[in-house]
């Protein structure tokens, strides 16, 4: 158990906050190991005045372009040297299994790398003009950013958010989720080492009604990008908006897979596993709503309980290399998948496997279920009276490793239900017809849609949803973009002679004038 709290990464230094420091558990044994200062809403408005003058002063907003790709490439040298512990503190703060760790975390260097490139080779744009005129547009960058993110992903999206917005040149103040701050902190450390100027990066943990409400409504914050719930999009959105700010948000989901009659069954199933399973279902892109062609329904249905099964038995401890998928985050959220679950189950759906929170010793390593936040992998389907689609847990984000299961007969049927849904961020289709992917993937209302295959990501692929589901997107050249404005230069390049008789707008006489 660490003896020191964590401190604040302000700028370049470690920092105590003012607010009331943070408790963080382990939700896999329940216990308090470490704890970490928090910001006031003092300390973010001190860090963000400080970021803005750090940003004015153009040490590293107007910085060469090599000088910033070559500290991003350090960046990504440094967080390869330093994987081992960090993904130890990542599975320690967040419950998600080792395994996955071990296959996440080393793919964030590919972020800095990319934007690192981006910014390499980006050009300048030349606008045609009439005259002697020649007009170039720059991106430039925005100012202070104010980053937000939550605890399924801690490190994977706060550096998708933070890699562009570094690479465009902008001064950043991270406010990660108050359940898992400690790797953003370790982030700060890398970073100066790499050489990042001091006060271009910050981090300030703390609660979201307070340290999150100062860093979002601080008049000085020129763009606003927040991973999180629909709910505190909206109101983060409404304050952003009151200041004029830019706003990117990626906010919740409830993504369909749809599996066609051609498919073959094994690998649907082991893809549906993967896609509602993976980080305990804590994600905003997991499959959780089962749409299967009813031809095939029953078999998939079996293989697909045998497969939850097989995942429950290998649950227990997250450090262990052999464990399948670990805890909730929290009893919060432990609480939440239960009232849905118990909702469905009351109206009438029917349990297939699950639904209940795990007790005991696990059958795999004896960690002791009952200390912390277990919930096996849930599939429910439709009752003899009940269809699971009237449930709210059809609707409604619960953030677990719960997945309805429906049929349907036409693809017409299969779209409507895909569609069936105020998200729209993730969907799947699984079918061995390219023309019927085409369209399924065209009719479906969702920004990101994959075939026969599931949470893929990549630095250059945007990410992000519609509807409910978000504002604008992450990754790709259209993130960078939104981390910077455009400046348009204009000059007249005429000689003094020929501008004596074009530009002399009020001369005598009613001759004809120029305009633009």
């Amino acid at each position: 158990m660490a003896t020191e709290p964590y401190k604040m990464w302000m700028g370049g230094l470690e920092g105590e906050g003012q607010a009331e420091p943070l408790a963080i558990e382990d939700p896999s044994t329940g216990e308090i190991f470490a704890h970490c200062h928090a910001a006031s809403p003092e300390d973010v408005n001190t860090a963000i005045k400080a970021a803005h003058a750090v940003f004015k002063s153009g040490i590293w907003s107007k910085a060469p372009r090599h000088v910033r790709a070559d500290t991003l490439d350090r960046i990504a040298d440094l967080l390869t040297a330093n994987l081992p512990r960090l993904i130890d503190l990542e599975v320690r703060q967040t419950g998600r299994a080792v395994r996955e760790m071990k296959a996440q975390v080393p793919t964030l260097t590919k972020w800095f790398k990319y934007y690192a490139s981006l910014i390499r080779v980006e050009e300048r744009s030349v606008m045609p003009t009439v005259g002697k005129l020649h007009n170039w547009i720059e991106r430039v960058p925005l100012g202070v950013v104010g980053l937000v993110t939550p605890f399924n992903h801690p490190m994977l999206i706060a550096v998708k958010k933070i890699a562009p917005a570094l690479a465009a040149g902008n001064s950043v103040v991270l406010k990660p989720s108050e359940l898992t701050p400690l790797t953003s902190l370790e982030l700060g450390k890398l970073f100066k080492l790499a050489g990042l100027p001091d006060g271009v990066f910050w981090v300030v943990p703390g609660e979201g009604g307070s340290t999150g409400k100062a860093l979002v409504g601080h008049g000085l914050v020129r763009k606003v990008d927040v991973t999180g719930g629909t709910a505190a999009g909206r109101a983060i959105g409404g304050i952003v908006g009151g200041n004029l700010g830019r706003f990117t948000a990626e906010l919740g989901g409830k993504a369909p897979l749809v599996v066609f009659d051609s498919t073959e069954i094994e690998l649907a199933v082991n893809g549906i596993a993967f896609g509602a399973f993976v980080a305990s279902g804590q994600t905003c892109v997991a499959a959780t709503r089962i749409i299967v062609q009813n031809s095939v329904l029953e078999p998939l249905v079996k293989r697909l309980g045998e497969k939850a099964k097989s995942i429950e038995r290998r649950m227990g401890s997250p450090q262990n290399m052999e464990c399948m998928m670990g805890p909730l985050i929290s009893a919060k959220q432990l609480l939440n998948v239960r009232i849905l679950v118990d909702d469905a189950v009351d109206a009438g759906a029917k349990l297939l496997t699950g639904g209940q929170r795990l007790s005991g010793p696990s059958p795999l390593d004896n960690t002791d279920f009952s200390s912390g936040y277990f919930y096996p992998p849930t599939i429910l389907l439709s009752g003899p009276q009940t269809r699971i689609t009237a449930t709210r847990i059809w609707k409604e984000e619960a953030f677990g490793p719960v997945i309805v299961v429906v049929g349907f007969d036409t693809e017409a049927e299969a779209l409507a239900l895909a569609n069936d849904s105020d998200f729209g961020l993730g969907a799947a289709i699984w079918t061995k017809d390219l023309s019927q992917a085409f369209r399924v993937s065209e009719g479906i209302e969702a920004g990101i849609c994959w075939v026969n295959t599931h949470h893929r990501n990549d630095a250059s692929s945007p990410w992000g949803g519609v509807k409910e589901s978000g504002v604008g997107s992450e990754n790709g050249v259209d993130a960078y973009n939104a981390y910077t404005t455009t400046k348009s230069t204009i000059i007249n390049y005429a000689a003094p002679e020929e501008g004596l008789v074009s530009d002399d707008w009020f001369r005598e006489g009613a001759g004809e004038v120029r305009y633009g």
